[in-house]
C-alpha cells in the first residue's frame, strides 16, 4: 500500500529526504514493504507542489539544483501549485506530514500549530524539530492519540542517531538512573580545537567557517541547544516533565586555554554535557561543560560527534556514538520513522 507524505518546509533537510527516498526507494519496498509516495511540498521561499498521484523525484532534484527553487518543476495533469502550508496540511491527501520549517525554539511556532492541524484532519506527523517538543510533547501527543495518529520526532535529539528509539525498544526493561551525552556537535569540535592549541574565539571561527557553528553562536555555546535536548530526554526516558527553569545550563565560553590544560595534567577532557539522573530527591538535569576521565567513552568522542551514556540498573552503561547533525543523517531519522509508521512489514 501506498503512503503519501507531505513536506513542510523545503531546505536542506526536506531535500535530503527527497534524495534519500529516491536513493533508497527499491530497498526500503522491498525490504520493509513500505512505498512512500511525496505528493506535497510546501515551502515559504521555493514555492509549492501538490500532486494526488505523487510528484516526479527527479524533477523536484532538477529544479531545486536549477536554482534552489522549485520554479522548473515540470507541470503535468493534476499538478497544483501555490498552497499555503495550511492548505496543505487540510486539503490534499497526505497520509503524513514530515514538518521540517525553521521554528522558533522558544515558542515552537510555526511547528506546533502544523502539527495541531495535522492531527485534527487525521494526519500522521514527522517532527526534526526540537524545540516543539521540549515546549508542547505532552499536550501533542494527547491531540495525535484524541485523532487516532502518529506522532514521531527520532529527528529531534540527535539526528540519525536513534538517541530516543533504541533505549526505549531495545533497553526496555532497564530504569535508567542516569542519562548524559555530548549532545551539541558545535561545542564538542570547538572543545576538541582548544585541546590542540587554540583559544576560544579561534575555535569558535573556525567551527563558523566549516558550517558547525550559526554567525550567531549563542543557542550552541550557551547550551541551550543541548537544554532542550535534555528536557525531551526526561519525559521520554525518565517520564518526568522539567521546565527549562529547572534546568542548570551552563556554556563553554568560560573555557580558557589553562583550564585544558588543567584537565590534561589531571588524565581529562572538557565535554559539554547534558545530564539527567535519578536521585532521592527526584530526576535531577544540568548542561554544564565537564572535567571527563578519559576512561569514560565520551572522553574520546572528539570533533562534531555526538554521544551518549545511558546507566541502566540492569544492562548497565551503554553508550551510543554517532552524528547529532547533517541533512543526510537527519534525513535518515525521518526515514526510520516513516519505516515505522508502516510497522515494519518485512518478510
Amino acid at each position: 500500500m501506498t503512503h503519501q507524505i507531505a513536506l513542510i518546509g523545503f531546505g536542506g533537510v526536506g531535500q535530503g529526504v527527497v534524495r534519500l527516498l529516491k536513493e533508497k526507494y527499491e530497498y526500503v519496498s522491498t525490504q520493509y514493504k513500505c512505498h512512500f509516495k511525496v505528493v506535497s511540498i510546501c515551502d515559504l521561499y521555493k514555492g509549492s507542489l501538490h500532486c494526488d498521484d505523487g510528484l516526479d523525484l527527479d524533477s523536484i532534484i532538477a529544479s531545486i539544483d536549477r536554482d534552489r527553487t522549485l520554479d522548473h518543476y515540470q507541470d503535468h495533469s493534476g499538478l497544483i501549485r501555490g498552497l499555503t502550508a495550511k492548505e496543505t496540511i487540510e486539503r490534499t491527501n497526505a497520509k503524513t506530514i514530515i514538518e521540517m520549517t525553521y521554528t522558533n525554539v522558544e515558542t515552537g511556532q510555526p511547528a506546533i500549530d502544523h502539527c495541531k492541524t495535522a492531527f485534527t484532519n487525521k494526519r500522521n506527523v514527522i517532527l526534526t524539530n526540537k524545540g516543539p517538543v521540549a515546549i508542547a510533547k505532552q499536550e501533542l501527543e494527547r491531540e495525535a492519540r484524541k485523532h487516532g495518529v502518529r506522532f514521531f520526532y527520532e529527528g529531534a535529539v540527535m539526528s540519525g542517531t536513534p538517541a530516543i528509539r533504541m533505549p526505549k525498544m531495545t533497553l526496555c526493561g532497564n530504569e535508567f538512573l542516569k542519562v548524559q551525552g555530548i549532545l551539541n556537535g558545535t561545542t564538542n569540535y570547538m572543545l576538541t580545537q582548544m585541546e590542540q592549541g587554540l583559544d576560544y574565539d579561534e575555535a569558535l571561527g573556525k567551527a563558523q567557517q566549516l558550517g558547525y557553528a550559526e554567525a550567531d553562536p549563542t543557542n550552541d555555546v550557551k547550551g541551550f541547544d543541548v537544554l532542550y535536548k535534555v528536557l525531551i530526554l526526561s519525559q521520554e526516558l525518565f517520564g518526568v516533565v522539567l521546565r527549562k527553569e529547572q534546568v542548570s545550563c551552563v556554556g563553554i565560553e568560560k573555557i580558557t586555554p589553562d583550564l585544558i590544560e588543567e584537565a590534561t595534567r589531571e588524565g581529562k577532557r572538557w565535554k559539554l554535557l547534558g545530564s539527567i539522573e535519578k536521585t532521592d530527591d527526584g530526576v535531577q538535569a544540568f548542561v554544564k561543560p565537564v572535567k571527563v576521565p578519559l576512561s569514560d567513552p565520551l572522553a574520546s568522542v572528539n570533533g562534531a560527534t555526538n554521544a551518549i551514556t545511558y546507566d541502566c540498573d540492569i544492562s548497565g552503561a551503554i553508550t551510543l556514538i554517532g552524528a547529532g547533525a547533517g541533512i543526510k543523517e537527519t534525513a535518515f531519522a525521518v526515514l526510520i520513522d516513516l519505516i515505522h509508521l508502516e510497522g515494519w512489514r518485512s518478510t
